[in-house]
């Protein structure tokens, strides 16, 4: 597996922490776009005003404060590969297991990216493809929006390099099926030898991308447990660690049973666990109902304060991956799927206790009734996601299962609101208090 070669950063004069992502900004500044133009658009990226960046193929796009209250959309298209180049490109990728078993892992291999580019496939931006465009007055070439939203993508690729792949045509899904295929074709095509070649192992991530998906796995002897539940198959697990481990035999069972949980689930064909990221795995782990002493040490090894973990893993209980994406950062929803939501809700027969019209404030993706300490937003998922005010800060916590109905999400969220004492409830005890969390921003 080619390792992530870590890109040198300068201050906070960079944008990206590995070799590719800074290859994006470095592609970027080496294009004919206007370098003035690019200074400014650097300022605003780390100024934080560049909303969620979308990727779709050959187009990126955001939303991005300016001078005005309301912010522009920016958009920056790039040319898609034909598709005699992606067969050139898939083809190279599966000849080799260890590259997609490192892009699986987050990582892009070098000699991808060079291999592509003697072929003539460009992943990086050539110097006149780039293609800015936004809705603000500045005729600039690009303006400061588009570029702001240039140089805020490199973050995106850190985190997955597949970006690259859906900016040139063919989304990450796509991609994987395609691989999946070439590689059942060379499995097919290669010496059966009872397993991986002179019998050696194969990584798990490559081994289920090479499935071929005509075998029946056999009758499992007990049940599967639904999601959240302890796993009640018997352990297989006998041997006492040696004294001094920092693991205990409990702790190997309950990661066994946790593994042996996600096998059944990839069987299922649920593959999301695959790609996700460690971070994201702590939380799920968090979630599933853990004793306080393994919370702690996720905690630590993630890095966060111990509200803003404990804040993610609430909105994963409540909500599922949607509702940590709400959680994290406000997203652009559909004017349209918002304008029909507070109406609904603003309706006469949709009244507060007090029997007045609900007073909305609508800020992207959210709608708050600040003076009842509620509020919903609508998620990826367009479900609509409870929040109310607790804690002594009074900061917004995810505090019920999201719904596709907005007035039941908004019942929902009163109700949480209603069974809280003056609107002040605790964050979990396991957590101890801090300020500043990211659940005090959201």
């Amino acid at each position: 597996m080619t390792p992530a070669r870590k890109a040198p950063r300068t201050g906070t004069r960079t944008f990206a922490t590995t070799w590719w992502g800074q290859a994006w900004v470095d592609a970027l500044e080496a294009s004919t776009l206007d370098a003035g133009r690019l200074s400014r658009g650097r300022t605003y990226a780390r100024k934080g005003m560049v909303g969620p960046v979308t990727a779709t193929p050959g187009t990126l796009r955001a939303a991005v404060e300016g001078s005005t209250p309301w912010p522009y959309d920016a958009t920056v298209h790039l040319r898609v590969l034909n598709h005699a180049q992606w067969d050139t490109l898939l083809t190279a990728i599966a000849a080799q297991a260890s590259r997609t078993a490192a892009l699986l892992d987050g990582e892009m291999p070098a000699d991808l990216i060079d291999d592509a580019r003697a072929a003539g496939i460009p992943l990086l931006p050539e110097p006149t493809e780039l293609d800015p465009e936004c809705s603000c007055p500045d005729w600039g070439y690009p303006c400061k929006h588009a570029a702001a939203l240039c140089y805020a993508t490199a973050a995106h690729l850190d985190d997955d390099p597949f970006w690259l792949f859906t900016l040139r045509g063919r989304t990450k899904d796509t991609v994987l099926t395609a691989l999946r295929t070439r590689r059942q074709a060379h499995t097919s095509a290669a010496p059966k030898t009872n397993g991986a070649p002179h019998g050696q192992g194969l990584p798990a991530r490559d081994a289920f991308a090479s499935w071929n998906g005509s075998f029946t796995p056999p009758a499992l002897e007990t049940a599967a447990s639904a999601p959240g539940e302890p796993d009640t198959a018997p352990s297989p697990l006998t041997t006492t660690p040696p004294p001094g481990a920092p693991f205990t035999l409990d702790d190997l069972e309950a990661l066994t049973r946790d593994t042996a949980q996600r096998a059944r689930s990839l069987v299922a064909g649920n593959t999301a666990s695959l790609t996700c990221t460690p971070l994201e795995d702590a939380v799920r782990l968090a979630a599933t109902g853990i004793g306080e002493d393994w919370f702690h040490q996720l905690v630590r090894a993630t890095g966060l304060p111990p509200l803003d973990f404990a804040f993610l893993v609430r909105a994963l209980r409540h909500g599922g991956p949607a509702g940590v994406a709400v959680a994290r950062a406000p997203i652009v929803p559909d004017p349209a799927t918002m304008a029909a939501a507070r109406t609904a809700l603003t309706a006469p027969d949709n009244t507060d206790d007090t029997g007045s019209t609900v007073r909305l404030r609508a800020w992207r993706n959210r709608l708050t009734a600040a003076d009842e300490g509620v509020q919903i937003r609508l998620g990826p998922d367009n479900r609509w996601h409870p929040y109310t005010r607790e804690g002594h800060d009074a900061a917004w916590w995810p505090c019920a299962p999201a719904t596709a109905d907005p007035i039941s999400a908004l019942v929902a969220a009163r109700t949480a609101a209603a069974t809280s004492t003056h609107n002040t409830r605790e964050p979990p005890t396991t957590v101890p208090q801090q300020r500043g969390s990211a659940a005090s921003r959201c």
